[in-house]
């Protein structure tokens, strides 16, 4: 597919998911994730791997039909999360607001707008985390997030756009993320990092559900060097259509030896609070690339 019938069939798509009733929409995109998830076995392998690692209890690996039926369902929440954060840009913001809450630790939020020193909210790959920002837009918040910069780059400016449409801040994940990062948290802004792969493949060795795994060093990194608030975030989709969020209570992030080590430290400490946020819906857990061992 050439750059121009590529940009225009997202265009198009995006069209007419947000014009579309959102119960058919929702409906489609569930029932073409599970036949997706059916046919790829690689994707299936990896997520089943991946919710086998949440669903364990005390080293013991789930029953294989729970796991099995959690599979299923996380392939049916993967679309409903395309579906819906495609839908999100043509909702209205008095509509999100009225279908989105934070279930606990909205008063951590407004603690770390007072100190004035930004905050670091980090995120797993669970529900849809555009809800949540859009609903941090409409509580005078806002969001700045980094995204894998898309080809070609008409793309990624649609894409920038339509988030940006919805009170996302959207800046591409390249040598310049980190100084626009840093300025907005020196601004008393909130950063929105999902940071349960580790992308760029530089990330922090640490131990996440029992095995060692490497996640991302940026979120402990800006709070350790600007002194913002660290919490862990989740967006859940549901109960029905509608989304709560639940966030964590601030990590502690101070230099107390060598940069690397304190790094070390938070993002370990991050780690676990992801560990219980995944754990509250693994079925929504997005993550169709190896995570562990066997994935």
């Amino acid at each position: 597919m050439g750059d121009r019938s590529k940009v225009a069939l997202f265009k198009t798509l995006g069209a007419v998911m947000e014009r579309l009733p959102e119960r058919v929409d929702v409906a489609i995109a569930k029932r073409l994730a599970t036949l997706f998830g059916r046919r790829s076995t690689g994707a299936r392998g990896n997520l089943r791997t991946n919710v086998s690692h949440a669903l364990r209890v005390d080293d013991h690996d789930p029953d294989e039909g729970l796991l099995a039926r959690f599979v299923e369902r996380g392939f049916e929440s993967y679309g409903q999360y395309w579906a819906e954060g495609a839908k999100l840009p043509g909702i209205k913001p008095e509509h999100v607001f009225s279908r989105f809450r934070i279930g606990e630790g909205l008063e951590y939020l407004y603690d770390a707008k007072t100190k004035g020193l930004g905050t670091i909210i980090a995120l797993p790959h669970i529900g849809s985390w555009e809800w949540g920002g859009s609903y941090l837009n409409s509580l005078g918040l806002g969001m700045t997030a980094v995204a894998e910069d898309l080809e070609p780059p008409e793309l990624f400016a649609w894409f920038k756009a339509k988030r940006e449409s919805i009170g996302i801040r959207i800046e591409p994940l390249d040598e310049h993320a980190g100084t626009v990062l840093l300025q907005t948290l020196k601004d008393g802004g909130v950063v929105g990092l999902l940071c349960d792969r580790d992308i760029q493949g530089n990330g922090i060795e640490v131990e996440f559900f029992g095995e060692r795994v490497r996640l991302p060093a940026g979120p402990a990194t800006l709070a350790l060097r600007t002194g913002a608030t660290l919490v862990g975030a989740a967006c859940y989709s549901g109960p029905g259509r509608d989304h709560f969020a639940v966030i964590t209570r601030p990590i502690a992030a101070e230099r107390i030896g060598r940069l690397r080590e304190d790094v070390t430290r938070v993002t370990q400490a991050l780690a676990v609070e992801l560990e219980g946020l995944i754990r509250r819906a693994p079925e929504q857990w997005h993550v169709l690339q190896p995570r562990f061992d066997g994935a």
